[in-house]
């Protein structure tokens, strides 16, 4: 098994960021996020890492981790760094529309800075044609920091190269969610990659909300916790899988008092799944938690090369 993504939450990045880069220079090559998302359980950091063995070479899998620049707001640095992403696509025969998986948006004070990346994001995307009509991509937009206070935005994503059309899907769950559209921003709920052998599912960050796109059971963290699960699990049936077939999950907190409660609920239900529970306020202040996880799910088809 080899590593081929990682990422480091961090407690305090700014007074642990040179530590973990002087660690990092001595470990094998992957692509490296770096995020401060404090730790729920009191450590100080925490670690996810991808791996993967004897990858098929009809596929090349593109992990791209912690971009960040320091010019600007929030608004101008998402835009640099969609052209930035775009062109390295392009680079490696790609394109955002018909390549990228996954993207994740970490936002330095998200309550302030998050219109700017909406507004960024819906413009590249429509020069894109990544419109309402076509799709967009899977996406989690959390609160999350660097060491350097003029980075407003990071930016890690995933994407795929030698994908026929017909293995990429889009999950929507539309009988307990509402298109992201319908409150004026531009990622999907789920992706489904299907290959010969196995599937892959992308959850974005679901919290707890309604097919109105308005927040479910405003106050309560349990009653949301418990309707962000019925969001998601809808989300995995309409890819043919469930909560059994999720691989790992990470759980994002606007509120640390209330992790003893959320914590309690997610070991009672999935006692044995891979969870990080992290510091990261939501992008709507009402919205107390929100989660995404990836799913994979056996399969046989021989339309597509294996994984």
């Amino acid at each position: 098994m080899v590593p081929v993504f990682c990422r480091y939450f961090l407690s305090d990045a700014a007074n642990q960021w040179e530590a973990l880069q002087a660690v990092l220079q001595k470990e094998p090559s992957c692509a490296v996020s770096v995020v401060q998302q404090p730790p729920l359980d009191g450590s100080k950091i925490a670690l996810w890492v991808y791996l993967t063995s004897e990858p098929n070479a009809a596929y090349k899998h593109y992990w791209t981790a912690g971009a960040g620049v320091s010019c600007g707001k929030s608004e101008r640095q998402m835009k640099t760094l969609l052209k930035s992403y775009e062109a390295d696509l392009v680079g490696k025969g790609c394109t955002l529309a018909s390549d990228c998986i996954r993207t994740w948006i970490f936002v330095q004070n998200v309550d302030v800075n998050y219109a700017g990346i909406v507004k960024a994001r819906r413009e590249n995307f429509l020069g894109q044609g990544l419109t309402e009509s076509t799709h967009y991509i899977a996406s989690t937009g959390i609160e999350g920091r660097h060491a350097d206070p003029k980075i407003h935005v990071l930016f890690d994503a995933y994407a795929v190269k030698g994908l026929q059309p017909g293995q990429v899907t889009y999950l929507h769950a539309l009988s307990h969610l509402s298109p992201t559209a319908l409150y004026g921003v531009t990622f999907e709920r789920g992706t489904s990659v299907e290959y010969g052998d196995r599937r892959h599912l992308f959850i974005s960050g679901t919290a707890s909300i309604d097919h109105r796109g308005e927040v479910v059971h405003v106050g309560d963290v349990r009653e949301q916790t418990r309707r962000m699960w019925e969001n998601v699990e809808k989300l995995l049936e309409e890819g043919k899988a469930g909560f059994e077939d999720v691989a790992q999950m990470i759980v994002y907190l606007r509120d640390a008092s209330d992790y003893p409660v959320v914590r309690a609920l997610f070991a009672k239900r999935f006692p044995d799944t891979p969870i990080q529970f992290v510091v990261a306020a939501v992008c709507r202040p009402a919205w107390l938690i929100e989660m995404e996880c990836i799913a994979i799910v056996a399969n046989s088809n021989s339309s597509y090369e294996s994984f």
